[in-house]
């Protein structure tokens, strides 16, 4: 047994694991470019020993073996670095000698991946509600004119509390205020925070939304998660374009606090997170693997520890004292001219939250995920046995709010799986109709405008150590440093105009220009009955 040496238990086979490294020697030239790229170091270059069996002419001499070495690629079996199939390896192949294949064993890595506090990544994903909705109500030639080549469209929303004209009118003579309100594109790039972000891609997204607005005259918005931003960001013209979070954490918020008195703008709006859709109850972690001098500094913590965002904040216990104190505290920071609103998980208790906040005049609108959102760094556990679908919930909070008479005065945005397999102006028309003022997107745009190489499969998905092969969430110069942060901004444009144009498409049938078809549901349909009466929308088969 000595001689064969020991088995652990966490031994594995290449048969066990869920990827497989097909390598070709005949085409390799060993340049080692795959083992360099490789962001788990799966692959390995190795020395192997060949026996070739040598014949002879005749009977004088018995045949004999011939031993050979040759140089060539070892896929390593360890858990610990195991392939994630980012087919960052056939990406750099000048030869295309080697490539990831999936395997069809029994993925029984899942059994061993646990060791050393290292947990599973990602969860599987339920069937999408959204991409069975249909479009029905189609308004034939009432307005021949109405063509989404050439007609002119009202893509706009509105981020504030809009207050019917007889109350504003009281509200603006006794305290001589008006709610702060913005006009604002329907799709917003939802929280992704500079820190689970690499800077050349939070770069790229800055930079794709200041063209947007100043060269295409659209409104886009980006939020910028918990962590704050970099000073200079804070202290130009384009924070006008920026939605500031403030998270249970309170990550980065000394620096955004100690750039107020020089602020040249004010932020569009500051949203107070109170939960995800993927980790619903359970905060966000930033993993010390990502926490370099840069990212502590900003955030205001020594370098290189975890920073879990606790699942509420730590100051409030209730939804009444956070409307007491976060929003109205927030609002008086930025004199009230900033609109403020909360982000939460899309819950059974999603109602409650809501009617607490049609009571408040500060508050001004309400954000809610839904649970297909979250990147590779979202749990197992969370992300298959915990959470709401959006637009049930969306449909819910809109039916409440027609309910009490407040459903043009507090904007609700929904996010959490929109576009997740690439519907995405079709996935936002759906919910807009539902009731939401709005879509927030966050893994969509990573794919779009990075080449994010995770999928629902459990592809690569290791956002949440900083070893992201094409170094979008990377926080390792070595790594970010392969993705171009102009690039990044063409890929966000791209990404929008063609949205734009997809809505329009879909909006122009149902003779609709004028403005967003918020809460239009008859104008929906699905196949699904048991849907149907959900959504309470039309039954079609």
């Amino acid at each position: 047994m000595e001689s064969m040496g020991k088995i652990s238990p966490s031994t594995l086979s290449k048969s066990d694991l869920p990827w497989q490294i097909l390598w070709n020697k005949e085409t390799c030239t060993l340049c080692g470019r795959c083992t360099a790229v490789c962001p788990v170091r799966a692959i390995e270059l190795g020395v192997h020993r060949k026996r070739v069996v040598q014949t002879v002419i005749g009977l004088t001499e018995k045949p004999g073996n011939v031993f050979t070495v040759y140089h060539g690629v070892d896929q390593r079996t360890d858990p610990a670095h195991a392939c994630i199939g980012c087919g960052m390896c056939d990406l750099v192949c000048p030869n295309t000698a080697i490539r990831p294949l999936r395997s069809t064993e029994v993925d029984k890595l899942r059994f061993h991946v646990n060791q050393g506090g290292v947990p599973r990544r990602r969860g599987g994903r339920r069937r999408s509600v959204l991409d069975e909705i249909k479009f029905i109500r189609i308004s034939m030639l009432t307005d021949p004119a109405l063509d989404a080549g050439r007609h002119d469209f009202e893509l706009r929303s509105l981020l504030g509390r809009i207050l019917p004209a007889e109350e504003l009118v009281n509200t603006t003579r006794e305290n001589g205020w008006m709610p702060p309100v913005r006009e604002i594109y329907p799709l917003i790039i939802g929280s992704m925070s500079f820190g689970a972000l690499s800077p050349n891609m939070w770069e790229g997204l800055q930079m794709g939304v200041a063209y947007l607005n100043e060269e295409k005259g659209m409104p886009v918005r980006i939020c910028t998660g918990e962590g704050g931003g970099p000073p200079r960001l804070l202290r130009s013209r384009f924070l006008k374009y920026v939605i500031l979070q403030i998270a249970s954490g309170y990550f980065g918020w000394d620096e955004i606090i100690h750039a107020l008195p020089e602020m040249k703008e004010d932020p569009c709006a500051i949203e107070i997170k109170y939960g995800q859709g993927a980790k619903p109850g359970d905060g966000g972690l930033l993993m010390w693997y990502k926490v370099n001098r840069l990212i502590a500094a900003i955030r205001g913590v020594p370098q290189g520890i975890s920073l879990p965002s606790p699942p509420t904040h730590q100051t409030k216990y209730s939804i009444e004292e956070s409307v007491a104190k976060m929003i109205q505290s927030m609002s008086m920071a930025w004199g009230f001219r900033v609109p403020v609103y909360p982000k939460i998980s899309a819950t059974s208790t999603t109602l409650a939250v809501l009617n607490n906040l049609t009571r408040n005049p500060y508050a001004s609108g309400l954000a809610i995920d839904g649970e297909d959102g979250g990147t590779g760094a979202a749990y197992n556990v969370s992300m298959n046995h915990m959470g709401h679908p959006i637009a049930s919930n969306i449909r819910d909070a809109y039916l409440n709010l027609v309910k009490i008479g407040k459903q043009n005065e507090i904007p609700l945005f929904a996010g959490g799986g929109i576009g997740k397999n690439g519907n995405l102006a079709a996935n936002a028309a759906a919910l807009i109709m539902l009731g939401a003022s709005g879509v927030q997107i966050g893994k969509y745009i990573m794919q779009a405008a990075a080449g994010c190489l995770g999928s629902e499969n459990d592809r690569c998905n290791i956002c949440n150590i900083g070893l992201c092969p094409k170094g979008v969430t990377s926080q390792d110069a070595r790594l970010y440093r392969r993705l171009d942060p102009e690039q990044v901004a063409e890929r966000v444009v791209d990404v929008y105009l063609s949205f734009d144009q997809e809505l329009k498409k879909i909006m122009a049938p149902l003779g609709r220009s004028t403005s967003l078809p918020i809460g239009m549901s008859d104008a929906l349909g699905i196949a699904d009955g048991a849907a149907a009466a959900r959504l309470q929308i039309r039954h079609v088969l």
